[in-house]
């Protein structure tokens, strides 16, 4: 199936396109249900388009369960590179939603909390999630050597491959490979591709190679985001240097 791509000539453009369709999946699943249920990525990808959404008025966010979609393993809250405390400050501090259910990376029992992190979401199946794509290929935290098509559980403990490691210290996150941590808290691949919408934002150069493979390569873990193709509602944001291979 070929992924529909909708392009923005830049990031913030980009960001203010996917958090329209965003609002209206929004009001759409709010129409008919009593609540929303949404995975929240993070990342550089999603910044836009998260402060994009939250500064939209009007949208049902009294209603909204979130989730997180993957976070660091032994890493603090208040940690400046940790995922929560991303969304805290990007996501729960801006809108009055009705829930939020983090990842605890610094959990003194991961195993027992990706358990019960899966049963939460088997109560609140999420019915949309905002998504990015690594320079690597991941979908969530799910790098090529351990990506997992037919994962049997939905949430557990990866380790994370040195392109994606590199990746967090390109973006600034932490200030070497050293200080990235080695495995990571993450949605399965099944478990993400259940969601019924999935909105994908990424921007800029550095995503612009792994645009290109996610639309033409061959579809399998080695670019683990070609799997995207065969969802029946998934859209692709994407702007002008991200997609400067895929017209080559």
């Amino acid at each position: 199936m070929e992924l529909p791509v909708y392009a923005s000539e830049t990031a913030c453009d980009l960001g203010l396109a996917a958090a329209e369709f965003i609002a209206s999946e929004m009001r759409a699943i709010a129409a008919t249900h009593p609540i929303l249920s949404i995975v929240f990525a993070t990342g550089a990808s999603q910044l836009e388009t998260l402060r994009a959404l939250t500064a939209m008025p009007g949208l049902p966010w009294d209603r909204v369960i979130g989730f997180h979609l993957d976070e660091y393993l032994g890493i603090s809250p208040d940690h400046p590179a940790s995922f929560r405390h991303y969304l805290n400050k990007e996501l729960v501090q801006r809108v009055p939603m009705r829930e939020f259910h983090p990842m605890e990376g610094d959990s003194p029992d991961p195993a027992a909390f990706c358990a019960r992190y899966a049963e939460l979401l088997r109560a609140h199946p999420p019915q949309l999630c905002l998504l990015g794509i690594g320079e690597n290929g991941h979908i969530a935290f799910n790098d090529p050597p351990v990506a997992d098509f037919n994962d049997p559980v939905d949430v557990k403990v990866v380790p994370l491959d040195r392109e994606c490691r590199q990746q967090q210290v390109n973006e600034r996150w932490f200030a070497s490979l050293d200080e990235v941590p080695t495995h990571a808290l993450s949605l399965s691949i099944p478990a993400v591709m259940r969601i019924p919408s999935l909105v994908v934002s990424v921007p800029g150069e550095r995503k612009a190679r792994i645009v290109e493979r996610t639309l033409h390569e061959e579809i399998s873990t080695r670019c683990p985001a070609t799997i995207l193709r065969t969802h029946n509602k998934v859209r692709i944001y994407a702007d002008r240097a991200s997609l400067q291979y895929v017209s080559e």
